[in-house]
């Protein structure tokens, strides 16, 4: 078992307030990222159980944003994108919702987000 320090960094941002998701999505879509925003909360165990999962994704995708939002920390995004369950995944591209998948499907999710990554690469092309 591997220490902690070992670790490498996460590449999951967590979006603390409306400003900071708003710079995130902003500053993607200036730079064409795709998005990818896993909508949990802490007292949902299934939306808990797919963090190692969703911070593998953002390792497997550098060049993709990997946002996490609580809902009871930040309802304003939450309301604003429509999520009424957890754990919720959207995934993103030019500011708007291209995808979404409500819950903890790791092999649905992996399967949706490579070929959403995979689309974005090769129109930026």
């Amino acid at each position: 078992m591997e220490s902690q320090e070992h670790q490498p960094k996460s590449r999951v941002i967590k979006v603390e307030s409306v400003e900071s998701w708003d710079f995130y999505i902003t500053q993607a879509t200036n730079q064409a990222c795709p998005i990818v925003v896993h909508f949990t909360a802490l007292w949902c165990m299934p939306s808990v159980a797919m963090n190692p999962v969703f911070e593998e994704l953002a390792s497997s995708y550098p060049d993709g944003l990997f946002l996490i939002v609580d809902v009871d920390a930040v309802k304003e995004v939450a309301t604003k994108m429509e999520v009424k369950a957890m754990p919720t995944f959207v995934l993103m591209k030019d500011g708007a919702q291209v995808d979404k998948i409500v819950g903890a499907n790791p092999e649905e999710i992996r399967k949706r987000i490579d070929g959403f990554v995979q689309s974005i690469r090769a129109y930026n092309a």
